[in-house]
């Protein structure tokens, strides 16, 4: 994969206002549920958030799954089950998973019940944290889980911008929270994971760069989707030339002729987040 040109960092100051705030919501917090895209499930992975939550149970939940490969996906549950997390993977789209992420979700608050009565307290309802990167899912996974659009949401990263308790039946109420990154990637290839998913606001990376260094990563795993998807006889090696021949053939052309580069550039990415060009998994759990 083509490395990326550019220094990807995206750390706004209302992140670092609900990373403060966390940490005196969570008292009252019996639950983490840690939200990750599951095409990136190590690169959505914030271990700012995890240090905050240390201390109480997490379920991990892989969302996006209809735009990861399966095969992948399948072995990230089991390499977070083998490391004592709980984890789902849904579709929030149909809805598939749901149903094993409620089980489990129902689990925790049964063994807090158990914890509760032995302490001759009464069991009550369990309070969930919903955390994750923007852009990852999180509100919709709550109006999945409520049956009912609840939480706010968006196509862009930053549409959560406050506090939201939203109750789920009887026996759960469930706090949404904005996204929250970290304040400096470890390394390039971390922020283009990040980037190319949408979870980062277009506004702050060069996405004609960034779409190039995708066209290269597309052209070493699946040469053929380009092809396919765009009517290309040929994939250039080089991915300005990439989005070039995609400007052509899709007849993005600037007024005198030339190719509109950061017109194919914007539909690469766009597509590519929608699965367009087909599943995949951008990152591998150990060991795969």
């Amino acid at each position: 994969m083509s490395q990326v040109s550019v220094d990807i960092q995206w750390y706004p100051g209302h992140m670092a206002k609900t990373k403060r705030e966390l940490k005196e919501i969570l008292p009252v917090i019996d639950v983490v549920l840690e939200v990750r895209d599951a095409r990136i499930p190590a690169a959505s992975h914030n271990t700012d958030l995890a240090e905050i939550t240390a201390r109480r149970p997490v379920i991990t939940i892989l969302t996006k799954a209809d735009l990861a490969e399966e095969e992948a996906t399948n072995a990230w549950i089991r390499y977070l089950e083998a490391q004592g997390l709980p984890a789902a993977a849904v579709d929030l789209r149909t809805g598939r998973g749901l149903k094993v992420l409620e089980r489990k979700i129902r689990r925790q608050h049964q063994l807090i019940g158990e914890r509760l009565r032995q302490r001759g307290r009464q069991a009550r309802g369990l309070r969930g944290l919903v955390v994750g990167v923007p852009n990852v899912g999180k509100s919709t996974l709550i109006n999945r889980l409520a049956d009912r659009s609840a939480a706010k949401t968006g196509a862009l990263p930053g549409v959560t911008r406050g506090k939201q308790w939203i109750r789920v039946g009887s026996w759960l109420q469930l706090l949404d929270v904005p996204g929250v990154l970290w304040p400096k990637f470890e390394t390039p290839q971390t922020g283009f994971y990040l980037a190319v998913t949408g979870a980062i606001s277009p506004d702050v990376f060069d996405y004609v760069r960034v779409s190039a260094a995708l066209a290269e990563y597309l052209l070493s795993r699946r040469p053929q989707a380009l092809k396919d998807r765009y009517n290309l006889g040929s994939v250039p090696g080089d991915g300005m030339e990439i989005l070039a021949a995609i400007a052509k053939r899709r007849g993005f052309l600037l007024t005198g002729g030339s190719v509109d580069v950061e017109k194919a550039a914007l539909l690469l990415l766009k597509e590519f987040r929608e699965g367009l060009l087909g599943r995949f998994t951008l990152d591998l759990p150990p060991d795969f």
